[in-house]
């Protein structure tokens, strides 16, 4: 049951002007509205729920408070920015969230001039909220740069690289550290709202100031002496001494749902003149919706459910999904061989790791938001002798290109790379799709591309990598379910290099890499009852390529076409270079690469996606047809 709720007060709110225009003392009623619309919303579309609860009350704060879209507010990540979504114009679109056409699940420019930064990927938005401030400080325009990060956004060193560099900013950067999971903070209260209050007050920052110029001009012993006692008192009482040694004022910890502290703490740090100045926030996931409070990581991101029980829309159950298969196979190499071992950059769960902690809990590690450092931590552990998993989501290995390069290819290092989400990803839009990693790796000296066709491939792959000690190796799989195909009983150590033949004809051959495997398939037969017999491999390999197969279907076909779910300078590229270099192509070969297109897809249901993109069976029957130069309709006489 998702009906709408009764909201009176929200429905006079469509824009932060008119929020400002409210009494203090209607807030709360407005944010028990904002707390009900938005449950009853993400009820009907699915997305994420937790993060978004935990900040009600503190977006509220945020928009009373300061001036925006004058003033930037920066939602790290963002994928808790549905409660600023309702409240900057956007409530009578809540309810398309992350559908095809619909609102983003995160913050996008082009949607609204309140997202001043778009955001999906983690720990980016104390630099972004810094850009902001300093350029309008140049400009002598009005207008701070505000960031709100959580704590586990935290964990990652860019988010330090910025606040190590934010002093030039003065007051026009405030950041928000939204604390709601690692418990940096000892519990808040009354006494912690005073102290808040006290030292985020105009007096008492202004004191800081005049002090730290006056012990300036001492001498450096007495300078260093006087320092040290205030950072001591000053960490005593607040807890803020990092903070406080990185060129911010810290004012916290206060209690994020209680707007009776939040809105003078806020107003006096938007009038202080002080900065920069880091507001320690303690909230809680879900707040507001026992079933969320109750079970924070199940209420993390949800399908569609039930208000009044909580209770999750149900898949239909089918096919296990690529990342269980991943991690349950892991784990059960893992029981033979001491030497393997999994790292995951704060997403077990999303990438199967969780399951292999289970059965192997010593030799699990997430360590956090930091793909840099899991690059290199497991190049140093293949260093050492281990047999390192890597287990990260394709858009998030971009953070490490340079630590898989230096620290890994270079050195012709036997780091195991398991790449999920490859591949167009639905829901989660551009930010999430996996579409480069073949291009950027499969560059890459001593490197290996593989990437399954269907779950089956997968098992072979992850035992294939395990036994695969003379350089670095990766392999690509995508987001959700499998094909449906039987997992082996005992998997099989592949060839390196080596593709198959699923299907032998003589005109026209399918070069297929990754799980469009499938789509093929279909594409032949199409071909066939056209008339035009038709080959499909599966090539198994970006790099290195089975060099001996394409040759031989090149020299005895006569249309040659790649397809992938990747971006250009993949699998078709590689292939053509090859073509290219051996003198393959001869005037009677005709070689086309079908791949994703030159663009950021909006998010969809995957099956619209890779419509979009080309990339199923119509448009490759389409291709061949077009290559052959018959007079195609184009793709409705594909479908035919």
């Amino acid at each position: 049951m998702t009906s709408r709720p009764v909201t009176p007060l929200l429905d006079t709110v469509d824009t932060p002007t008119d929020l400002r225009k409210l009494d203090p003392g209607q807030l709360r009623q407005l944010a028990d509205e904002l707390r009900a619309e938005m449950i009853s919303a993400v009820g009907t579309t699915g997305g994420h729920l937790g993060s978004g609860l935990g900040v009600v009350e503190l977006t509220v704060a945020l928009h009373y408070v300061f001036d925006t879209p004058t003033d930037k507010l920066i939602w790290d990540v963002g994928h808790q920015a549905y409660p600023h979504k309702i409240l900057t114009g956007r409530r009578d679109r809540i309810r398309t969230l992350r559908q095809g056409g619909g609102l983003s699940g995160f913050t996008k420019r082009s949607e609204s001039e309140y997202d001043p930064f778009g955001a999906a990927h983690s720990s980016t938005s104390i630099s972004a909220a810094l850009g902001f401030a300093i350029a309008n400080k140049l400009k002598r325009q009005p207008g701070r740069g505000i960031a709100v990060i959580g704590d586990g956004a935290m964990s990652a060193g860019m988010a330090y690289e910025a606040m190590n560099n934010a002093e030039a900013a003065g007051d026009r950067l405030v950041v928000i550290l939204n604390d709601n999971d690692m418990s940096i903070a000892p519990p808040v209260g009354g006494l912690s709202a005073y102290l808040a209050r006290m030292v985020s007050s105009s007096e008492y920052l202004g004191l800081r100031s005049l002090a730290k110029r006056l012990t300036a001009k001492l001498s450096r012993r007495l300078n260093h002496g006087l320092e040290k006692a205030e950072e001591f008192t000053r960490g005593m009482v607040t807890g803020g001494t990092l903070f406080e040694e990185l060129g911010f004022y810290y004012v916290g910890p206060i209690d994020g749902h209680n707007l009776d502290h939040l809105i003078p703490v806020l107003e006096n740090v938007r009038d202080s003149g002080q900065g920069p100045i880091l507001v320690h926030v303690v909230t809680q996931k879900g707040k507001g919706y026992a079933p969320a409070e109750n079970s924070a990581d199940k209420y993390h991101g949800v399908q569609k459910f039930d208000v009044i029980t909580g209770e999750q829309a149900k898949s239909a159950g089918g096919p296990p999904s690529y990342q269980n298969v991943f991690g349950d196979a892991l784990a059960k190499l893992a029981e033979t061989d001491d030497r393997i071992c999994a790292i995951t950059a704060a997403m077990p769960s999303g990438t199967g790791v969780d399951r292999f902690a289970k059965a192997h809990p010593t030799r699990a590690f997430d360590v956090g938001i930091a793909e840099q450092h899991a690059v290199t931590f497991a190049a140093g552990l293949a260093a050492q002798g281990m047999r390192p998993f890597c287990a990260i989501y394709s858009t998030f290995l971009q953070r490490a290109f340079d630590q898989v390069v230096h620290d890994v290819a270079i050195q012709n290092l036997p780091v195991r790379f398991a790449i999920d989400r490859a591949g167009l990803v639905g829901a989660d839009g551009a930010t999430h799709a996996g579409s480069f990693d073949v291009t950027y790796l499969a560059t890459l000296p001593n490197m290996v591309v593989m990437a399954p066709a269907d779950e089956a491939e997968l098992v072979h792959m992850t035992y294939t990598a395990a036994e695969h000690d003379s350089g670095p190796i990766a392999f690509r799989y995508p987001r959700g379910s499998g094909t449906g195909i039987a997992l082996p009983d005992t998997p099989q150590k592949l060839e390196i290099g080596r593709g198959r033949v699923t299907r032998e004809g003589t005109k026209v051959a399918l070069l297929s890499l990754g799980t469009r495997l499938a789509e093929a398939e279909k594409a032949a037969d199409a071909l066939e009852a056209k008339g035009l017999s038709t080959t499909v491999a599966d090539l198994r390999f970006a790099k290195p390529l089975d060099t001996a197969l394409i040759d031989r279907l090149m020299r005895t076909h006569e249309v040659v076409v790649t397809v992938e779910e990747g971006a250009i300078g993949g699998l078709g590229a590689h292939v053509l270079t090859h073509a290219s270099d051996e003198a393959l192509l001869d005037a009677g070969l005709k070689i086309r690469t079908m791949r994703l297109p030159d663009l950021f897809q909006d998010h969809d249901d995957p099956v619209k996606q890779y419509d979009v993109a080309g990339l199923n069976a119509p448009h490759i029957v389409d291709t061949v047809l077009k290559a052959l130069r018959h007079n195609s309709a184009g793709v409705e006489e594909a479908r035919a």
